[in-house]
């Protein structure tokens, strides 16, 4: 059978592919026209990295979910709900509420100190050590994990939708198989308008990306539903599903549950323990990813002004609600049917491995023309994830390392062109690492998150104590740097069967302590003067409300583990509150303690002490400030995450 007949043999029509192939020339087309020199006028650096700064709050809002959703969420995290459950859904819920946290406290900061990327923010905030390790830690994570992962989900997805597994294409005597193909078609879209037109082909291509990505997601997710709903609509569906999966022989089922106990899933409890998924190590992931991950925090780096970005920081929180209803519901879907035979019988294909579940339900369930525009909705996922990672990778090297340490005198058109090879050989080196890096994975959303929070961390403690605390010294940024990922390595072979939420949490416990008496053992500092009163005060009052809550937390988690351990053998968390909490994970509360006492050791030192490191920031409290709007719409994200939590607990 040849490609095009195995094409037709999945049901993927011509009028998908014209659909699909009509999007791709658009996204070209409107990349390149984005991108162009205006009135012949050469690209400064400016303009190639941060857009000329002209970003607005939706164009930064859909650009940061565009370049966040790819096949990673798609096929992963549908994959990994296929596998575990709804549970996995808080790593979106709860990186809209850190969106507004970062929105609030983070980014004001780092749009005030007018940067181009977050090694130049260390750089400025320690020493030339710590940026230039950061820049080549980033740059090896976007090459290695970020790039490959994406592309490999993405080109399983496509195979399977296409019904091209195990498929080859033949160049002579020259084998090549259709996956490695499908890779490096997507390298090339992506390549082709985020190299020539920088940041600003990248962020406004988003914008039409998103409308794709969130409406043909949601058309899987209709369609999924409606066929678990026996022909009586999506409604029927949904009760189908919460009726089958929260009763009889699957009343411990942990698909239906945010929180899941480890006695009703020990597997899916490893991936998403419990309630460490909303207080545990998932703050580091979201706080670090969104944070302080460049090719994230580039788009509200490029927007017109502090309150545009915030605007666009609560949109796009608003729209991260929405992507569980858009990836996990179907992976749900795809678990539900692999349960009735009768559903399964006559329809294409299988699941061998949980990330085929999406791609699975696109080929069966979504009819002709419908099918293309979902094409059409992955393929936007992951091509605008691949341009922003090219040009975050570009913009890195360029800024942080050729412009720093190779040709500090180098003019705007000579740092554009570098960008545009960095770019290029970006590319290529992930082309060529994706398979031996990816080619045995089941649930590669598992592998993103594990190994991300090897980094995540560290990059929390340097990163945040540099900006909030004025004694954070350049020693304790670099050693803690130095040795972050060899801890991570440590707690993985020693504590393996430790989920790895947890073990990042207690390998933040210990960084942020050695961090504190680093800084504070440091002799490098200077006498400086307290902040105004009424700062200080404000400060003094936040650092008692901080520090009592974090002993608190600790405190209970303390009570819950050691009285857990002394419950007698029939105690379970069936007939045993203490049971039921130390079944959930209630340890997560450690860490939780830790996080956020850790905020009292800054809030009163830059009080109290009038010793700082000679590069610390100024304290300006006035940064935090934030509009009625911002306030409303932070409210809004909370509660709609509470309700989900209460109604899914």
């Amino acid at each position: 059978m040849t490609i095009f007949e195995q094409i037709a043999a999945s049901g993927f029509k011509t009028i998908d592919l014209i659909i699909v192939l009509a999007y791709l020339a658009i996204l070209i087309f409107l990349g390149l026209f984005l991108g162009r020199n205006k009135g012949g006028k050469e690209k400064s650096a400016n303009d190639y990295f941060l857009a000329g700064n002209t970003l607005t709050w939706w164009a930064v809002g859909a650009s940061l979910i565009a370049a966040n959703i790819s096949a990673e969420q798609f096929i992963g995290m549908s994959g990994t709900s296929y596998a575990d459950g709804i549970a996995t859904a808080a790593y979106e819920l709860m990186a809209a509420v850190t969106l507004v946290v970062i929105g609030k406290f983070l980014l004001p900061v780092m749009l005030k100190r007018k940067i181009f990327t977050i090694p130049q923010f260390l750089r400025e905030r320690y020493n030339d050590g710590v940026g230039l390790a950061f820049s080549i830690l980033w740059l090896f994570l976007y090459v290695f994990v970020n790039l490959t992962s994406v592309a490999w989900l993405g080109a399983l997805a496509i195979e399977q939708i296409l019904g091209l597994q195990g498929a080859v294409l033949m160049i002579g005597d020259f084998a090549i198989s259709m996956r490695m193909v499908i890779i490096v078609a997507l390298f090339i879209i992506a390549g082709i308008y985020s190299i020539y037109g920088g940041l600003a082909s990248v962020a406004w291509t988003d914008v039409l990306q998103v409308v794709f990505l969130v409406g043909g997601g949601l058309i899987t997710a209709f369609f999924a539903l409606s066929a678990v709903g026996g022909g009586e609509g999506v409604l029927a569906g949904l009760n189908n599903i919460f009726t089958d999966l929260t009763s009889g022989e699957h009343l411990n089922d942990s698909h239906l549950h945010l929180v899941i106990q480890e006695s009703h899933g020990p597997s899916a409890f490893a991936n998403v323990p419990g309630i460490a998924a909303v207080v545990g190590g998932v703050w580091l992931t979201n706080l670090g990813y969104w944070g302080f991950n460049q090719y994230i925090i580039q788009k509200g780096l490029a927007a017109k002004s502090i309150k545009e970005a915030q605007k666009g920081l609560v949109f796009a929180g608003f729209l991260k609600i929405l992507i569980p209803f858009i990836v996990c519901l179907p992976g749900i879907c795809a678990y539900y049917i692999s349960l009735h035979p009768e559903i399964m019988a006559g329809l294409q294909g299988s699941i061998d491995v949980a990330d085929d579940a999406y791609p699975w339900l696109v080929r069966n369930f979504t009819p002709v023309g419908v099918k293309g525009l979902t094409f059409a909705a992955l393929s936007a996922a992951i091509i605008s994830s691949l341009a922003s990672m090219f040009n975050s990778t570009s913009t890195l090297f360029t800024m942080d390392i050729y412009k720093k340490y190779i040709n500090k005198n180098a003019s705007d058109k000579k740092l554009v062109n570098v960008g545009r090879l960095t770019s290029l050989c970006a590319l290529i080196i992930a082309a060529v690492a994706v398979k031996p890096l990816l080619g045995g994975l089941d649930q590669a959303f598992q592998y993103i998150q594990e190994y991300s929070g090897f980094i995540y961390p560290g990059i929390v403690v340097v990163f945040g104590l540099g900006l909030l605390w004025r004694r954070a010294s350049s020693k304790a940024a670099v050693w803690t740097a130095i040795i972050t990922i060899p801890m991570g390595v440590c707690f993985k072979l020693f504590l393996g069967g430790v989920p790895f939420q947890l073990r990042a949490g207690y390998v933040f416990i210990i960084l942020v302590v050695f961090f504190v008496l680093m800084s504070l053992l440091d002799k490098k500092y200077v006498s400086c003067e307290l902040p105004e009163q009424k700062d200080c005060k404000a400060m003094l009052k936040w650092a008692r409300i901080l520090g009592g809550a974090g002993i608190f937390f600790i405190v209970a988690a303390a009570v819950v583990v050691i009285w857990g351990a002394l419950l007698p053998s029939g105690a379970t968390p069936e007939n045993n509150f203490i049971a039921y909490l130390n079944d959930i994970g209630f340890q997560a509360f450690f860490f939780f303690g830790a996080l956020v006492g850790s905020q009292a050791v800054w809030l009163y030192s830059n009080a109290k002490s009038q010793k700082m490191d000679p590069k610390s920031l100024p304290v300006d409290l006035s940064l935090f400030h934030t509009t009625k709007g911002y306030g409303i719409g932070a409210l809004a994200i909370c509660v709609i995450v509470g309700i989900l939590y209460v109604a899914l607990w």
